[in-house]
C-alpha cells in the first residue's frame, strides 16, 4: 500500500537547500515514490496518509560513530586523545562482552533514532551484536569491523577475515565494512591488505586519519611522509575510503584527498572536545572533497545528536575562515543529509527525492524557534541556527515508523538505560 505524507514542507537536503512548501512525499515498499508539492501530487485514492504538521527532512547520516562506547560516556573527562584511550578507554574495552556490546548499541540507535539520526557508520567490536542491535531497533548502519591490536579482539588476520566473512551478509539496512584504526595503531602491510580487501569486495575502508598534530610524528621520523602520503605509498587509498577527522591537514595531503576522492567524516563536537583542532572544511569542499558530518563516539563527544555537530562545523568554518558565508546553512544541512550518504558511497540515502529510501524525520514547527517565516527557506535556516533535536517527533525508516512523538517504537528505552548504567559501572571497575 502507498503511504502518502503530507507536511507544511520537504526539506529535500540537497547542497542547493531546496525546500518544497504545502508538500506530499509517496511511499511505496520503502522508497520514495513521488515527492512535490501538493497541488501538483498524483492521485493516489487507496494510500494510507499520514497528515504532518511540521517539516519532513531526510534521516540524518552519521558518517563516523563508536555508538556502543554510551558506555564510557563522560569518562577520561580532560584527558588528551591518546592519554584519554590509553588510560581510560581501551583498558574498559578490554573487559568487554558481546552483550555489552549489543546492549549498548541498542541504547545508541534508539538514542540517534530520536535525534533524526536514521544511519550511521560504525567503527566498534562485535559487529554481529551491533547487527542484532539494528535489527531490533530498526535503524541502518555501516559496521566497518575494526581492525586494532588490543589484547582479546584477535589477531589483524582475523579480524579482516571476519569484515569480509559478514560482508556477505549484508543488505540495504546493514551492511559491513573494514575500519583499521589508524596508521599509527596498525602496521603499513595491515592496511594495505585491508585496502585491497575493500575494493576487491566494494567495502567501505574507514581510518582515522591527521586526527591530532602529534600523531603522526613518528611515522613521519620514520618514513618522511605524513600519514596521507603514506596512506598513499602503501596502495590504501583508492576505491571507497573514507578518512575520519583529518584535522591536520597540509595542501598537499587535500590534493591527495581530491586525487585519490578519499570522503571525510568531520566530527567538529569531538574535535572540540578533545582540542584536537579545527579541520579546514571549506578548503575541502572548495576542491570537490565529498565530506560528511560524524559524531565520534558519545565518549568524546558526548552525545550523537548531529542537530549540534552540524551547527558546530558552520560556526567553526564560519570562525576559522572568519567568513560568515564560510558555510551557509543549506550546506551544513547537507552535510548531514546528502553530501554525507555521498561520503560513505550510499546514494540511495540522504535526500528525499523519488527512488531513494524512504527515511524520514518529522520536525515539529510549532514553536517559538521557527517564528518567524518571511521566505520558505527560513524553515532550513532554522534547522540549523535555532532548533535541535528536541523538535523531532517522529521517525521511519524504510516507511517504517521506529519513533513515534519522540519515543521508540521498537525498544525499552528505560530498561536499555538502566542495563547501561549497571554494565558501565562493571566495566569500571567498581
Amino acid at each position: 500500500m502507498v503511504q502518502r505524507f503530507t507536511a507544511r514542507a520537504v526539506v529535500v537536503g540537497d547542497r542547493a537547500g531546496t525546500v518544497v512548501p504545502d508538500a506530499v512525499l509517496d511511499v511505496d515498499d520503502g522508497l520514495i515514490r513521488w515527492v512535490g508539492p501538493a497541488a501538483d501530487a498524483p492521485p493516489a485514492p487507496d494510500a494510507e496518509v499520514t497528515a504532518l504538521s511540521g517539516v519532513l527532512v531526510p534521516g540524518m547520516v552519521n558518517t563516523h560513530a563508536h555508538s556502543p562506547m554510551v558506555l564510557f560516556r563522560g569518562q577520561g573527562e580532560g584527558l588528551p586523545l591518546d592519554r584519554w584511550l590509553r588510560e581510560v578507554m581501551w583498558p574498559r574495552e578490554a573487559r568487554l562482552t558481546p552483550e555489552d556490546v549489543e546492549v549498548a548499541m541498542t541504547a545508541a540507535s534508539a538514542e540517534m533514532l530520536r535525534h533524526g539520526v536514521t544511519t550511521s557508520v560504525e567503527m566498534y567490536f562485535h559487529p554481529e551484536q551491533i547487527a542484532a542491535a539494528l535489527r531490533a531497533t530498526g535503524a541502518r548502519a555501516v559496521i566497518a569491523n575494526p581492525l586494532i591490536g588490543l589484547p582479546g579482539f584477535g589477531t589483524f588476520d582475523e579480524q579482516l577475515d571476519t569484515a569480509v566473512r559478514l560482508s556477505a551478509d549484508g543488505d540495504a539496512q546493514v551492511e559491513y565494512g573494514i575500519g583499521p584504526h589508524a596508521a599509527y595503531t596498525v602496521p603499513l602491510p595491515v592496511l594495505t591488505q585491508a585496502a585491497e580487501a575493500a575494493r576487491v569486495h566494494d567495502l567501505l575502508l574507514t581510518v582515522h586519519v591527521a586526527e591530532t598534530a602529534t600523531e603522526g610524528a613518528d611515522l613521519l621520523a620514520t618514513h618522511g611522509l605524513s600519514v596521507p602520503q603514506l596512506l598513499a605509498s602503501h596502495d590504501v587509498l583508492g576505491g571507497r575510503v573514507l578518512g575520519a577527522h583529518c584535522v591536520h591537514m597540509d595542501d598537499g595531503d587535500l590534493e591527495l584527498w581530491r586525487e585519490y576522492d578519499v570522503a571525510v567524516a568531520h566530527c567538529p563536537g569531538s574535535n572540540t572536545k578533545l582540542a584536537s583542532g579545527t579541520a579546514r572544511l571549506r578548503d575541502m569542499l572548495d576542491l570537490g572533497i565529498r565530506v560528511g558530518i560524524g559524531t565520534d563516539g558519545p565518549a568524546s563527544n558526548d552525545n550523537l545528536d548531529l542537530f549540534e555537530d552540524l551547527r558546530l562545523a558552520a560556526q567553526l568554518a564560519r570562525l576559522r575562515e572568519r567568513d560568515a558565508m564560510a558555510l551557509t546553512a543549506p550546506e551544513a544541512f547537507w552535510l548531514a543529509t546528502g553530501a554525507a550518504a555521498d561520503a560513505i558511497g550510499r546514494p540511495d540515502l540522504g535526500q528525499l527525492t523519488a527512488g531513494r529510501r524512504a527515511d524520514l524525520v518529522h520536525v515539529d514547527t510549532d514553536d517559538i524557534a521557527f517564528v518567524p517565516v518571511g521566505e520558505v527557506t527560513d524553515l532550513l535556516t532554522h534547522l540549523v541556527w535555532s532548533v535541535g533535536s528536541r523538535h523531532v517527533r517522529d521517525t521511519w525508516v524504510a516507511g517504517r515508523q521506529v519513533v513515534a512523538d519522540g519515543v521508540s517504537t521498537t525498544v525499552d528505552e528505560a530498561a536499555l538505560r538502566a542495563a547501561v548504567q549497571t554494565r558501565a559501572m562493571r566495566l569500571a571497575g567498581r
